[in-house]
């Protein structure tokens, strides 16, 4: 119960974190909580699977630049399964996995 719980926080806290860099940044755009918290989730499901194929070291949480472009292309990618709530530019790619990953240095959304 505790593991689901926290599972619903993360997609929350993300849906939150992608709709505040919808409004700060240029080159994304979010449609609104539902849209935010359906592009957290395929964002997510798009990380665990490039996790599952190249392994943890090129997870989107990683630290450092692979981390950073592999979340950005996540970020990217996912407007193309949810056309209707994400809309995203090169630039705004790698602007909002610049800003997520700060968020999350100082906000993680993950139990460690």
């Amino acid at each position: 119960m505790k593991q689901i719980i926290g599972t619903i926080v993360r997609f929350v806290v993300a849906a939150l974190v992608l709709m505040l860099v919808g409004y700060l940044l240029p080159g994304i755009s979010v449609a609104g909580f539902t849209g935010a918290l359906i592009a957290a989730v395929v964002i997510a499901a798009i990380g665990y699977a490039i996790e599952a194929v190249l392994g943890d070291r090129i997870s989107p949480r990683s630290r450092g630049l692979v981390g950073f472009f592999t979340s950005a292309v996540v970020i990217y990618l996912a407007q193309f399964i949810i056309p209707r709530f994400l809309s995203v530019s090169l630039l705004g790619a790698l602007l909002a996995a610049f800003v997520i990953g700060l968020i999350d240095a100082f906000v993680p959304t993950e139990l460690r």
